[in-house]
């Protein structure tokens, strides 16, 4: 159903079902959690996709407690979209890969859910943790390391890792073993997605990386994120 929404009562099959749901399904809610795996091949660190300027939003995706919250403007035809045009705060919640089953992103996404139900009085407060969870690190830009050549990728950097621009996240290998080439981040910001595939075509998107300015944060972030799921 993405790009389809808000849908017709007179289009296509997808279309009519975009319809109905935006109908009778998100016209009813107080507020929505919209939730997406990575494609395939394509792990995604978990986060949070909200506008910033949407206040009722971006307090759900602060109550969800992830690593990053992201700045993502609403495309037209998204969920997120057509349920802010019917005045429907929504939030996007991504991680993990599609076709795989990712303990730490269902984690994340079972208790992040919980704790939004708690945060808008649908359920009991949740009781005090004895560590306080972790600030989210707000990013308000990404960018993606493309591949420099053809070959087979070998990456070193994995998921909610600290990187700082002109440093190396990997190499590719030519297949028959000729030569290696570097794969060098323009970038500074933590790893919030990356390719899983060995095999790559120049100019294809291989790590995503989210541009934090506070770099020194990242991973204390991410290692509080991780200890509070064990």
């Amino acid at each position: 159903l993405n790009r389809f929404f808000p849908g017709s009562d007179t289009g296509s099959l997808t279309s009519r079902l975009a319809h109905t749901f935006i109908q009778e399904i998100v016209r009813r809610c107080d507020f929505g959690i919209d939730l997406h795996a990575g494609s395939n091949h394509r792990a995604n660190l978990p986060q949070i996709r909200v506008n910033f300027d949407d206040e009722r939003a971006l307090d759900l995706a602060r109550a969800f407690q992830v690593p990053a919250i992201i700045d993502a403007r609403t495309r037209q035809g998204s969920l997120r979209q057509a349920a802010r045009d019917v005045g429907v705060s929504t939030i996007l919640y991504e991680a993990g890969e599609a076709l795989r089953f990712d303990e730490v992103a269902i984690k994340a996404g079972v208790r992040g859910i919980v704790s939004v139900m708690s945060a808008v009085g649908m359920l009991s407060p949740a009781p005090p943790q004895k560590k306080k969870a972790a600030d989210p690190l707000f990013v308000e830009d990404s960018c993606w390391v493309r591949a420099p050549a053809s070959g087979i990728l070998h990456m070193e950097k994995p998921l909610g890792s600290r990187i700082t621009k002109n440093t190396r996240i990997g190499f590719i290998a030519d297949p028959f073993g000729g030569k290696e080439i570097e794969v060098i981040s323009q970038f500074s910001g933590m790893v919030i997605g990356r390719l899983n595939l060995p095999l790559v075509h120049q100019g294809d998107a291989i790590i995503h990386i989210a541009l934090v300015e506070k770099l020194k944060l990242i991973t204390p972030t991410i290692s509080d994120f991780r200890e509070e799921l064990e």
